[in-house]
């Protein structure tokens, strides 16, 4: 039996292209600089993303906290969304490992923070408060995309408070496609960025912090300090160049079939939060044990979660989709 796994789009497998340009690639110690396809891959990144600089970290956790904690000191607060992976999805990292106070607001029904309640809750100049310095933002939001307006205005609101902007763009490239639009057009509002490579683009490891050469100088000393410091870490380099160089267009075709799921779903009588990428939540409420025990019997891996999430990927196709539509209708009727 064919499985159909669609609870991330991290659980994707390395393509014969990109398991090839793994094998080739040439090597050094990263630790010292000397590993050529990984300076390629950090020079290449931030160039493109509009940075002075780059640094390639194991995952995604690792370059939100080195971005957290390179625009912050012990005792600073960074403004985040209730449900943004730098504040509920990281284990606290920020809080335990750079001593910098989460200042959460609710996420807006479109994935975006209130720019109002953002200014209200950047604390004034004063010693009974932590010292606001940055504002952390996620895009894609729980599959939502953020409009280039609404990142224009929150660069400018940054300015005018002085604070930092960070974006945790593990999908940067989801919103990127959604948008119809390069990547910089995201990344120019932003004073730095953690690109995923292991989601949608389909790299078996790692992601990209970029951002100004001291801020970059600052997150390399601490990823050595957080244990981060790879050797010949080339060969995953390679697969995040190769995604990047030839899987970012297809993450349209991921889009269409989330569309394609969640349009068979709803006619079935489903409730279907409305799709924009990759990502489809659909209400099951206390059936979801169930769902996903009828679910598994059938190839078909799934969370269990009363908002059901299901991601699609580059190993999931519209065919195999029909069948989750198929068991979902089965389900439905008994």
């Amino acid at each position: 039996m064919t499985v159909i796994d669609l609870r991330s789009d991290t659980v994707t497998q390395p393509t014969a292209g990109m398991r090839e340009a793994m094998a080739s690639a040439p090597l050094g110690d990263d630790v010292y600089g000397e590993d050529p396809t990984v300076n390629r891959l950090e020079s290449w990144l931030a160039e493109r993303l509009g940075f002075a600089a780059a640094l390639f970290v194991p995952t995604g956790t690792m370059s939100n906290l080195l971005g957290l904690m390179a625009h912050c000191e012990r005792g600073d607060e960074y403004i985040v969304g209730q449900q943004a992976h730098t504040y509920k999805y990281e284990g606290g990292g920020a809080a335990v490992l750079g001593s910098i106070q989460p200042q959460p607001l609710e996420n807006q029904a479109d994935g975006s923070l209130d720019l109002d309640q953002v200014a209200a809750a950047v604390k004034a100049d004063d010693f009974h408060f932590a010292r606001t310095r940055l504002l952390a933002l996620e895009n894609t939001m729980q599959g939502k995309v953020l409009s280039l307006e609404y990142l224009a205005a929150a660069r400018t609101l940054t300015r005018e408070k002085g604070l930092g902007l960070h974006l945790d763009g593990a999908r940067l490239y989801n919103a990127a496609v959604k948008l119809g639009v390069d990547a910089r057009e995201i990344t120019q509002h932003f004073d730095s960025v953690s690109v995923c490579l292991s989601k949608g683009l389909g790299a078996p490891i790692g992601s990209v912090l970029c951002g100004s050469s001291e801020l970059i100088a600052k997150a390399r000393r601490l990823r050595k300090m957080v244990g981060g410091g790879m050797r010949q870490a080339g060969m995953l380099a390679a697969a995040g160049l190769y995604a990047l160089e030839h899987q970012v267009e297809r993450l349209a075709e991921d889009h269409a079939n989330a569309a394609f799921l969640a349009k068979g779903l709803s006619e079935l009588g489903f409730d279907v939060e409305p799709v924009q990428t990759n990502m489809v939540y659909v209400q099951i409420g206390e059936r979801a044990e169930q769902l996903k025990a009828f679910c598994a019997e059938r190839g078909i891996v799934l969370s269990a979660a009363p908002r059901l999430r299901m991601v699609t990927h580059l190993d999931v196709s519209a065919a195999q989709l029909e069948q989750v539509v198929a068991a979902f209708a089965e389900f439905g009727s008994r």
